[in-house]
């Protein structure tokens, strides 16, 4: 009983030493074979095909970032909107309350950030 049990864990640690072995070995493999040619151009930083100028380091408005959270909170609603849609005359009065409840607690959250005029851009 022991030994199967143990050997479970042989097949699980096997499997983990090959996974391991063939990602670094591709990964070297990869390596050697590369065209290694280093020139100054390949180390500048490149964006949108234009030449850098100045630093790199700008401040950048607060409300973007905002933007951005408000983005993904919306974001999130889809992702657990879609599920509940499909299954939503199996879930009852109930699950439609909570997520009324939901959706209200979102809309209040944009109504304050339209308030704020955070979605204003300038």
């Amino acid at each position: 009983m022991a030994r199967s049990y143990f050997s479970q864990y042989l097949t699980i640690g096997l499997f983990l030493v090959v996974s391991v072995g063939l990602v670094m070995g591709t990964l070297q493999l990869a390596r050697l074979l590369r065209p290694n040619v280093p020139s100054y151009e390949k180390y500048t930083t490149y964006e949108s095909g234009i030449d850098p100028i100045g630093q790199g380091w700008a401040q950048t408005n607060v409300r973007y970032y905002i933007f951005a959270l408000l983005f993904v909170v919306f974001d999130v609603e889809a992702v657990f909107l879609f599920p509940w849609a499909i299954v939503f005359e199996r879930l009852g009065t109930q699950a439609l309350i909570e997520m009324v409840i939901f959706i209200a607690i979102l809309a209040l959250a944009l109504l304050y950030a339209v308030k704020k005029k955070v979605l204003d851009w300038l």
